[in-house]
């Protein structure tokens, strides 16, 4: 069971969905990393932790509202791919994914480590072989195995499987794994009270010892504890009563966190001196103290179980956040299909699920030991992603979007957001050069894997770009650019633009385009042009737009129950411009049109031979294929095609052999030479006719030598000419003129200009003087 259309189960409740934003924080923010980040920032570390929470507070209030405007698998890659575009959807899914999975490894790395701490010195009697240890080490060719290691592959494994096996059944467990270890760790917290002296918090005279500069440089450390608060929106397609829980939940999840960070850090370098903490196991540590004349054995023991449940409910729910980002990005095309598929019994991703786990476990094999890097790189990662999160609900704000109606706003806003942005980028500044390079290259991956993949298979397009696009007047052109290039344009679909200047004349237009889409399973997008007076500004203008939006809508219906369209989908919209005929190709270039279909005007360049006007022509190529109609009754009963076998002409036999399979059109190929080459002129149309698909087309070569005479001549006999734009440079049409177009508004039939992109130099463009009569 694949597709688009499929939906998760809502079966996660409030405190399952607490649970794992707490779970995933509590593990690796007092399992793991108090003791190495008090080497780096001394006594204040508590000051650390207290500024990350306060930084994934700023950004836990736009995730809420995000949440609730679109509870969706994929959480803040949906977000980010809907506002943005899919550029940035690539972006941020890829980091979020591939952060999650670093983190995953990383919690479960520290769970082996508490694993190997709690099993050291147990060994199982193996007959022939003698004792060996519960956790040995593996030598796998060059690569040696820890006991650390094999103790997280194995935690790694596991919890795959049960995400592999459901949401509900992932959620229950987090409940209870989170109430265990919040019962342990209040014991913790109060016995360690007794044992607390503010004499080993100043042991150096100070607070600082190494320095209040070193505070955020701990908090880039530590920020990787509190990554969890964002992944409760990632199952919010799974929550139930999403526009309240959601925000609870996130909200809830950060703060409660914060504030058992603060309590327990603060209690730490209280028992044992900042510089004394074990990096390794820093909590087994200090329970070693404060419970020596308690619970002794037990009371460490206790510890070290908590630390397992804790590492292990971070790596569980960071298992399935990840998951879910793939499930959403495949079911956006950004990555394939293929991990759209839904377990028929379980009803999960299960293959995202297991490509993910696949993941996790080469980085624990191969980073086992790095744990450093792979806690900030998790962290460099995710921070793009909550700037781009704040970055998006600007875009939603901003942009108007009408189906844009969240439960939960943010307040203060645009501080709030603005603030985000500011502290999530600012954040990882203070990080080491390899994890903000590591960063970046992922970034960069990203970035490629949409030119290459991504860009020509999804066809989801942000409210970003629309924005823009639709603004083309007033924004920058730098801004205009980009959003052309990061559009979205699926391979497999062909766009017929047809710019409508009255939505009442235009069905042959219409019909001649649904013939090329229909030829090459595209689509029709008519366009209609409201040209606005320069006084007027575009803002006023589209609101102009918009009160005929609907009457263009209802004319143009109109048109096409009228017209043959060969039932190809035709979309219809207005836009306004000052500038209707440079619009065209402005439209064609936003649109990623492959053809424009128009119609001819008095105050057009045609008559020249070329669809641009002068500077135009001189500066850039088309965008596209350009066919434009001298309209005088579209009858495509018998066409004519003059060619010398110029580049345009292949375009016109395209059009002749759509005209002929579609309507069945009898076709004339007409060659003019002069009395002596008349054979040549004979092999040459026929061997043209063979190699573009015109065999059957009846071949025509007139001796006069005169193109505008014999075009004029042959017109008589039939109701369209499709002709080749003309090859000669602009001085060498003002100075000559171009004869073959003179005799356009003279004959009595239809005329189709056919234009084709081309490369030419500047040399070509102003004085070519080729073969006008392609």
């Amino acid at each position: 069971m694949t597709g688009a259309d499929e939906e998760l189960a809502k079966d996660l409740g409030l405190f399952s969905a607490l649970a794992i934003g707490i779970g995933t924080m509590v593990g690796a923010g007092i399992f793991i990393l108090p003791g190495e980040a008090a080497q780096e920032a001394g006594p204040i570390v508590v000051l650390s932790f207290v500024i990350g929470g306060m930084i994934a507070l700023v950004n836990a209030f736009s995730v809420s509202e995000l949440g609730t405007a679109m509870p969706k698998a994929g959480g803040a890659y949906y977000y980010i791919n809907r506002a943005l575009g899919p550029l940035f959807g690539s972006i941020s899914g890829v980091g979020d994914w591939i952060g999650l999975a670093f983190a995953s490894a990383f919690y479960c790395i520290g769970f082996g480590g508490y694993l190997a701490t709690l099993l050291d010195g147990v060994v199982v009697p193996i007959p022939g072989v003698g004792e060996l240890a519960l956790l040995p080490t593996i030598a796998l060719g060059p690569l040696v195995l820890t006991e650390i290691q094999i103790g997280a592959l194995l935690a790694g494994i596991a919890f795959v499987g049960i995400n592999y096996i459901g949401a509900k059944e992932t959620g229950s467990i987090q409940t209870a794994i989170v109430t265990l270890l919040l019962a342990i760790l209040t014991v913790f917290a109060f016995v360690g009270f007794f044992s607390f002296d503010w004499g080993t918090v100043t042991t150096d005279g100070t607070l600082a010892p190494l320095g209040y500069g070193e505070v955020l440089p701990g908090t880039a450390l530590v920020f990787v504890s509190y990554l969890g608060y964002a992944k409760i929106a990632t199952i919010g397609e799974e929550l139930e009563n999403p526009g309240r829980n959601l925000p609870i939940a996130i909200i809830g999840s950060v703060v409660i966190v914060m504030i058992i960070y603060s309590i327990l850090v603060a209690l730490m370098i209280g028992i044992i001196p900042y510089d004394a903490i074990s990096e390794e196991t820093p909590m087994s540590d200090v329970a070693g103290v404060i419970f020596e004349n308690n619970l002794g054995v037990i009371g460490v023991t206790s510890i070290t179980l908590a630390a397992l449940l804790a590492t292990a409910s971070s790596a569980n729910a960071s298992i399935l956040a990840s998951a879910r980002i793939n499930f959403a990005m495949g079911r956006d095309k950004i990555v394939t299909d293929w991990l759209n598929e839904i377990h028929p019994r379980f009803a999960t991703p299960y293959r995202s699920i297991a490509v993910t786990g696949g993941m996790i476990l080469v980085f624990i094999i191969l980073l086992g030991e790095n744990l450093e890097v792979l806690s900030k790189a998790a962290s460099a990662l995710h921070l793009i992603v909550y700037a781009l999160i704040n970055a998006a609900l600007i875009v939603f704000r901003e942009a108007d979007v009408p189906d844009y109606d969240p439960d939960f706003t943010v307040p203060f806003y645009p501080i709030t957001p603005i603030l985000g942005i500011v502290l999530s980028l600012g954040l990882i500044g203070f990080m080491d050069m390899i994890e903000v390079a590591l960063s970046l290259l992922f970034v960069v991956a990203a970035l490629i894997w949409y030119g290459i993949y991504a860009r020509h298979e999804t066809d989801r397009e942000g409210v970003l770009s629309n924005y823009i696009l639709s603004r083309t007047e007033e924004m920058p052109d730098v801004a205009v650019s980009a959003a052309n290039v990061a559009k979205p344009k699926a391979e497999n679909e062909h766009t017929v633009v047809v710019p409508v200047s009255n939505p009442r004349t235009e069905s042959h237009l219409l019909s001649l385009a649904s013939v090329v889409a229909k030829a090459n399973d595209g689509v029709v997008e008519a366009v209609h042009i409201v040209e606005v007076p320069d006084q007027t500004p575009l803002v006023e203008g589209s609101e102009h737009v918009q009160r005929i939006d609907d009457e263009s809508q209802r004319l143009m219906e109109n048109v096409r129950k009228s017209t043959e369209t060969l039932d190809v989908p035709v979309e219809v919209r207005t836009v306004a411009s000052h500038r209707s005929f440079e619009e065209v190709f402005d439209v064609a270039r936003r649109e990623h049109a492959d053809t424009v279909v128009m119609g001819w005007g008095p105050d057009r360049p045609w008559s020249a031979g070329r669809a641009e006007r002068p500077l135009d022509e001189l500066t850039h190529d088309l965008p596209c294929d350009f066919l434009v109609l001298n309209d005088r009754g579209l009858e495509t009963d018998r066409v004519l095609v003059p060619t010398a076998g110029g580049p345009d002409s292949v375009l016109s036999a395209e059009i002749a052999r759509y005209l002929r399979e579609q309507f069945d059109s009898e076709i004339t190929l007409l060659h003019v030479v002069d009395e002596k080459s008349q054979a040549e002129g004979e092999a040459f149309l026929t061997e043209w006719a063979t190699e573009h698909g015109l065999e059957d087309a009846t071949i025509r070569v007139d001796t006069s030598g005169d193109i505008e005479d014999a075009i004029a001549t042959a017109a008589r006999d039939h109701s369209l000419i499709i002709l080749g734009a003309t090859g000669r440079g602009l001085l060498s049409r003002l100075i000559r003129g171009s004869l073959a177009y003179s005799v356009v508004n003279e004959v009595e039939c239809s005329v189709l200009l056919a234009e084709r992109p081309t490369e030419r130099s500047f040399w070509d463009r102003l004085v070519g003087s080729r073969s006008e009569d392609d």
